[in-house]
């Protein structure tokens, strides 16, 4: 069976008029945006986790990766978002993309970040053209901040056969009402979720940080300086969210009941 890689490709090829395999170096812009895709396509597959455009582009090449933090983080998708607490503190997430060689072919001008996370936006465009015109079950979907390839919704009761060992995400009633209070009104402290729910909630908090969808953000200015609680990248990556914009709001809440 051939990989993705290798029919996204030959698609290309074939969208080029050229075939398969072939030099296209007579075709500059097609065989570096054919080029692009392949590289960005691979970069996903190698990650085990949604990467942001501006890390893929750091990744290919594309981008310094000691430019200006400030600079990454406008062109960074999404916002902000809290690290999930696991120790690995980098967004590309997998030793493959973290130790990955620039691409970037000599010669040729270094584009800015807004214009490399562009480049690199596009790219994924194209391929998940390329996926739905060959009737592929993946697509490079925008979650967790990031992009990662994800399988299409109507294959998921095949999937979650060979998927029973993974975690899933089952949490009890309390856990689900702590878990959405700190979604909705984070960053929050204890006391605030308590007064909430009206009974204590530290145990539940105290589970919810071991299983990576909370963590300490920060402390408030109350006195006593008490924790402040809110969400993680983990949160987002386990309810399919890209970020917490993305929360239902409270009017399509009240329609699904």
């Amino acid at each position: 069976m051939t990989s993705p890689a290798t029919d996204a490709t030959d698609r290309f090829a074939a969208d080029s008029g050229d075939a398969p395999g072939k030099s296209r170096h007579n075709h500059p812009f097609s065989s570096d945006s054919e080029a692009l895709a392949a590289d960005v396509e691979a970069v996903l597959m190698a990650s085990g986790r949604a990467l942001p455009a501006v890390r893929i582009a750091v990744a290919l090449g594309l981008i310094s990766a000691e430019a200006d933090p400030a600079e990454l983080s406008a062109a960074r998708p999404g916002g902000q978002v809290v690290e999930d607490g696991s120790g690995d503190q980098s967004e590309a997430g997998g030793e493959h993309v973290r130790e990955a060689k620039p691409t970037r072919r000599k010669g040729t001008p270094r584009p800015d970040e807004p214009g490399a996370v562009s480049m690199v936006e596009g790219a994924i465009r194209r391929l998940n053209d390329v996926y739905e015109k060959t009737g592929r079950s993946f697509r490079i979907e925008r979650i967790s901040g990031g992009y990662r390839f994800m399988t299409l919704a109507r294959h998921a009761r095949a999937v979650a056969s060979v998927r029973q060992d993974r975690d899933q995400v089952k949490m009890s009633r309390q856990a689900i009402e702590t878990l959405a209070i700190i979604a909705y009104r984070q960053p929050v402290t204890r006391a605030e979720l308590e007064a909430i729910r009206g009974v204590s909630s530290g145990e539940v908090v105290r589970s919810l940080m071991e299983r990576r969808l909370v963590a300490i953000v920060g402390r408030s200015e109350e006195l006593g300086r008490p924790m402040l609680y809110g969400t993680t990248k983990h949160f987002l990556d386990a309810f399919g969210l890209a970020t917490l914009r993305d929360l239902p709001s409270a009017a399509e809440l009240k329609s699904s009941l």
